[in-house]
């Protein structure tokens, strides 16, 4: 049976509850009876999905949003010292609680899978949530994306297990002690607020030192700065590795693709065992591995698990299809690091070996462009034509020099065929006057360039 509501938190107010993060902590914290308000910049299908559960959701940030009676305001690293709920907060003596710490909260009392890495986080989660609802398992899950209606990414389960995402981008992951963590890959990303891939390792090895005695660790056997890190662990914590390296413990013998999906053989405990994964690509087909690695070490058995996993078939924004206009279908892609937009391109050339594919790129955020720029122009000569918005900038101010002229310079450089756009509202009209049928378009990047496919889809259509 899951616990009830945490100390302090049935009447939480949340700062930016619309995030995909914030939203699924109050989804949960709802759906386990507390009372829950909170502020978003903009209305959106999560908000209203909040409201459906009685939810309060005010638009804009107020101090008047704010009840004085709120057990807690919970924020995330995104929200300003100078936002007019928090200072109320202050004021009124309310406790404001980050949501790692609400999030670590929840899990309390449950056995929780951590899902880490620079990349593949939202998959992984994602596979898992779905492979143990489809078992029967009923688990709780928060996960940094939707499965497939706005506010699928969160739910309070009756289940023993809790699936969550960890965010490493501002160390908030320190938070949690996960029964069974997962390392996907180690990479130099967040540059924000991590100045080498020392502070990286560091970082994830604090991580690591969080998982509950007995539990373990799921890692990476193929990816060099996982590989790293397990060099540098003590070995005080149960360590198993998966790939297709040959010392990995869950070995990878092959991913075959098969159109839109792959089939995945794998040696487990010395014996093959072939499934299905029901999204194209190699490195999905590795974060399904994790995925059943961590469910075996919580005790799933995986002649269960193994085929439950294709219960999963993608995930809001990670390669998922928008729709399909005078012939071309339209993809929209979370990509934004070089290594993600990289998998994505030769996930989508593997599954589309005779489609052109036209790609829309936003970079996002300055620091990450400066320190990144020339390898996602790199990237980008995976396309056989991209263009190029200027930078989302999220909660970052610009630096001066930094633009999205870096990544198409070194696009150029690489022989990509790229073309900066200034302007968003240009965007199906040019996609229009490029795309032919049998063509695929990516919409790509963490920004609000997710909101352009529907009207390229509409421009084509004309």
């Amino acid at each position: 049976m899951a616990p009830g509501l945490p100390t302090a938190m049935d009447r939480p107010h949340f700062i930016g509850i619309g995030g995909a993060g914030m939203s699924g902590i109050a989804k949960i914290l709802a759906q386990r009876g507390a009372k829950v308000a909170g502020s978003d910049a903009r209305d959106s299908a999560t908000a209203e999905a909040l409201r459906a559960l009685g939810v309060t959701v005010h638009l804009g940030h107020a101090a008047a949003h704010l009840a004085d009676d709120a057990s807690c305001v919970v924020v995330s690293s995104a929200i300003r010292e100078d936002n007019p709920e928090l200072r109320r907060a202050a004021e009124l003596g309310i406790p404001v609680v980050h949501r790692s710490d609400a999030l670590a909260a929840l899990m309390d009392g449950l056995r929780p899978i951590a899902v880490a890495g620079t990349h593949g986080k939202t998959t992984t989660t994602s596979m898992l949530a779905v492979a143990l609802t489809a078992l029967g398992r009923e688990p709780s899950y928060a996960i940094g994306g939707d499965l497939d209606a706005p506010g699928s990414n969160a739910l309070h389960g009756a289940g023993e297990i809790f699936v969550a995402e960890a965010d490493e981008s501002d160390r908030s992951f320190h938070t949690y002690a996960p029964e069974v963590a997962i390392i996907l890959n180690v990479e130099l990303d967040h540059h924000a607020n991590y100045a080498s891939m020392e502070e990286i390792h560091e970082s994830f090895e604090t991580f690591v030192g969080r998982i509950v005695p007995g539990g373990t660790l799921v890692i990476s056997a193929d990816h060099e700065g996982a590989r790293e890190l397990t060099r540098r662990l003590d070995g005080s914590v149960r360590t198993v590795t998966y790939g297709e390296s040959a010392d990995a413990d869950v070995k990878v013998l092959s991913v075959v693709p098969q159109g839109l999906k792959s089939e995945v053989t794998v040696e487990l405990d010395g014996a093959p065992l072939t499934f299905t994964v029901s999204v194209p690509g190699r490195h999905y087909a590795h974060n399904a591995v994790a995925a059943l690695a961590a469910g075996v070490a919580l005790g799933v058995p995986a002649a269960e698990l193994a085929p439950a996993l294709a219960a999963y078939t993608g995930v809001k924004r990670r390669l998922q299809l928008k729709g399909e206009a005078a012939g071309v279908q339209v993809i929209d892609s979370y990509a934004h690091h070089p290594t993600e937009m990289t998998a994505d391109l030769e996930a989508m050339r593997s599954a589309a070996r005779d489609a052109r594919i036209l790609v829309v790129f936003q970079p996002h955020l300055f620091s990450r462009t400066r320190e990144l720029g020339k390898e996602m122009g790199q990237a980008l000569a995976l396309a056989d034509a991209s263009l190029v918005l200027d930078v989302y900038p999220a909660r970052e101010d610009p630096i001066p020099g930094v633009t999205s002229e870096l990544i198409i310079e070194a696009a150029r450089a690489a022989g990509a065929d790229v073309t900066a756009v200034h302007d968003a509202a240009e965007i199906p009209g040019a996609v229009a006057g490029m795309a032919k049928p049998g063509d695929l378009v990516l919409t790509m990047g963490a920004g609000d360039v997710t909101d352009l496919g529907p009207r390229i889809l509409d421009r084509l259509s004309k």
